[in-house]
């Protein structure tokens, strides 16, 4: 599967387009699978950012919800990447659980207009920066921010940008900012990339519901392994692009 987005630009990934290329290639028997009959099935499915393992639950004979395996997240800065002519650091000792210390996550100040800005940063196969905030995030103005963000000197091959309130130690609402395309309604990648990260400053717990303005992604991650993506599809339309 490739993706591109709105300004023409390549994305590595995106769990969203692999949940809806997942249900699109199951239910047009583009691949093969032994029942369509209550059974999930598994298959693999070849990105920029590598192979990655998406199942499908069935209702009715159609893909009602699926599951992808989005890789490990990545927490080297050359691989992110980041630049490191920027003064970087890891976590508060006060959440240096076992997972940190395995996988010491980045973090940086970043000055944008009015305000300095405590970021985190990571990869899921693509880079993300994430903003915590104590506050709701309906009236942050994503807009003005997110540009800035996204094409910093800080970020090579800029980034996604995603601002999140923690409610619970199971819930999370966010907005996320995409490289090339803008404020999205959802972003599989980027709710990945949440949940990786309030799990290591000890926000939340291995399972997640990130609560975005398109509906909500469960999250898994064990700390150690891939990070799980789950959420429902459906068919909005269809039709023939004609060359």
């Amino acid at each position: 599967m490739r993706i591109f987005n709105s300004d023409g630009s390549e994305a590595e990934a995106c769990g969203n387009g692999l949940r809806c290329f997942t249900k699109y290639a199951i239910e047009r028997n583009m691949v093969t699978t032994k029942s369509l009959q209550g059974e999930n099935t598994c298959f693999r499915i070849e990105t920029l950012a590598g192979i990655r393992i998406a199942k499908t639950y069935m209702t009715d004979k159609l893909v009602s919800q699926v599951e992808v395996s989005m890789g490990k997240p990545v927490f080297q800065a050359e691989e992110i990447p980041i630049s490191t002519t920027h003064k970087l650091y890891t976590n508060d000792l006060q959440h240096n659980t076992i997972e940190m210390k395995q996988n010491p996550l980045l973090g940086c100040s970043l000055s944008v207009m009015d305000k300095e800005l405590r970021l985190w940063l990571l990869s899921m196969g693509n880079p993300h920066a994430i903003n915590f905030r104590p506050q709701t995030i309906v009236n942050f103005p994503l807009s003005d921010y997110g540009p800035i963000i996204e094409k910093d000197p800080l970020f090579p091959r800029h980034t996604n940008f995603e601002i999140v309130k923690v409610l619970d130690k199971n819930s999370i609402e966010a907005r996320v900012w995409e490289r090339g395309v803008g404020e999205t309604l959802s972003c599989g990648s980027g709710a990945c990339a949440i949940a990786v990260a309030s799990k290591l400053l000890g926000y939340t717990e291995d399972n997640v519901d990130i609560i975005l303005n398109g509906g909500i992604l469960s999250i898994s991650w064990d700390g150690i392994g891939e990070v799980k993506l789950t959420g429902p599809v459906n068919e909005v339309f269809s039709g023939e692009y004609l060359i």
